[in-house]
């Protein structure tokens, strides 16, 4: 797996680099198919708290969809151990998604299915995931740069190609990449969706909703309920 790390505002230590190293072999571990790990550490220069001045990002890329983690701290290396936390606990989710999704075909209550998300079948090419991390970055930089001066309020709007995949691949794209919604177009309507983490009730570890617009639809919204990955519609209360 190659590994690349870059500094923005701040050093890279050899002493850092040493540290890493002694880690990242836990992400081979749960995943077979990395090709490269990209590890960006950034210093704010006009931190208003400098117990998160420094942030450390991690984007995975290989044959499935980018996966990401990133944390702030008063240091590196504090930072580096809270963003890699939330890496492995990512690709764990994929490893044991893959069980679910190779051993028993019996549909699970969603808490117990989504326990562990693998890539999507239909997942980016490593140039695109490149591209979109790239992106990410540039409106990052754009918005550190604001907050030194009083700029006007600004709407900003990203183009991305329409991408066509089931409901229950777009819940793992959005869990792979840590983003609490992703938009889509769903596969089996046609129609431009997104899918968003709602907040868990009771004993539930993950629940989603996805919201879609219909211009032949009525006044009053259609709301319908199933289990992930059961193909099996429910009507819900209302």
């Amino acid at each position: 797996m190659e590994m690349t790390i870059n500094g923005r505002n701040v050093s890279v230590t050899d002493r850092f680099r040493e540290y890493v190293d002694e880690k990242i072999d836990k992400v081979d571990q749960l995943a077979t198919k990395i090709q490269r790990l990209d590890i960006k550490v950034t210093k704010e220069q006009h931190a208003r708290n400098a117990e998160s001045a420094l942030t450390v990002e991690l984007t995975v890329l290989g044959r499935g969809p980018a996966i990401r983690a990133e944390a702030k701290a008063s240091d590196k290396f504090a930072a580096f151990d809270t963003a890699f936390a939330k890496l492995l606990e990512r690709l764990r989710k994929a490893r044991d998604r893959r069980k679910v999704h190779h051993g028993s075909r019996t549909p699970k209550a969603v808490h117990e299915a989504t326990s562990g998300l693998e890539p999507a079948a239909s997942s980016l090419p490593l140039h695109e995931a490149t591209r979109l991390a790239q992106q990410e970055e540039e409106a990052r930089s754009a918005a550190e740069a604001a907050e030194n001066g009083a700029p006007p309020i600004e709407i900003r709007r990203k183009v991305f190609p329409a991408e066509s995949m089931s409901v229950d691949d777009a819940v793992d794209r959005m869990e792979m990449i840590g983003h609490p919604f992703y938009l889509f177009v769903d596969e089996a309507t046609g129609a431009h969706s997104v899918v968003y983490a709602r907040k868990s009730k009771g004993n539930q570890q993950y629940s989603y909703g996805t919201i879609t617009l219909d211009p032949a639809a009525t006044d009053e919204a259609t709301l319908e309920t199933r289990r992930y990955r059961d193909p099996l519609v429910e009507p819900a209360n209302a």
